[in-house]
């Protein structure tokens, strides 16, 4: 199957299955080749309608799969049935490729103690993988952290460092690295470790994992309301066509 984009709200959101994506991804890692993923969801889409920088990045990304179901719903407004796919659960499918095909593993993000803690459950998990560099994301110079990344050569980079830091320097390393699957995962170190407990599958089922995010880091209430009714709102509105 062959990946076809359409966009919302001018972002490109690929019409591609979790499967057909996964095999995207190990085609390009048998070339050699980088390959920028974004798990798009209606906060970046929202942010790139004001940051003309971070809408480049999305429309200059290789995959921009559809994540949260706000896109989900924005894609059946313009005539397309695409399921969402979780962040989450496609770093978890892209861990077990790197387990299976022997790819040199990455994992950069959150706090220190949380991201030994999620290494050390990711390796209980996946025994066979070969994870090569794994630092907390408390850094300020991209360019000390991406030569450290250049001398191991990681083929899968997780990087856990909140929109859109992750996809910025996801673009700068992109340029210094080869043969590279990177992807930004946002807070799933902290499921990994165990710190967060991953929502439930009623919530997942229905699509209402921000809710239960939300329940239990109420802060994030701010950032979600009024972002998601005025997002819907616009792909309301949005009259372009594809």
């Amino acid at each position: 199957m062959e990946k076809r984009n359409i966009t919302v709200l001018k972002c490109p959101v690929a019409l591609i299955d979790t499967d057909e994506a996964l095999k995207n991804t190990d085609n390009a890692l048998k070339n050699n080749q980088n390959f920028h993923i974004i798990t798009i969801n209606p906060e970046m889409i929202m942010n790139a309608q004001k940051n003309a920088e971070f809408f480049e990045i999305l429309r200059n990304s290789d995959l921009n799969i559809p994540d949260g179901i706000g896109v989900e719903i924005a894609l059946k407004l313009k005539g397309a049935n695409q399921k969402r796919t979780r962040g989450i659960d496609f770093s978890r499918k892209l861990l077990k490729l790197a387990s299976e095909n022997g790819y040199k593993t990455a994992l950069v993000g959150a706090k220190e103690e949380i991201i030994q803690k999620a290494k050390e459950n990711i390796l209980n998990k996946y025994p066979n993988l070969n994870v090569v560099y794994s630092r907390n994301g408390y850094f300020k110079d991209d360019e000390e952290i991406i030569e450290e990344l250049k001398s191991v050569e990681p083929q899968i980079l997780l990087l856990g460092l909140g929109s859109p830091k992750q996809e910025e320097f996801i673009v700068k390393a992109k340029k210094e690295l080869s043969g590279c699957a990177m992807i930004g995962i946002g807070g799933s170190f902290d499921v990994f470790s165990g710190v967060i407990k991953e929502s439930p599958i009623i919530f997942r089922k229905l699509g209402l994992e921000w809710l239960y995010r939300t329940i239990l880091q109420p802060e994030r209430f701010k950032r979600i309301f009024p972002l998601l009714p005025i997002f819907l709102i616009k792909c309301i509105m949005d009259t372009s066509k594809d």
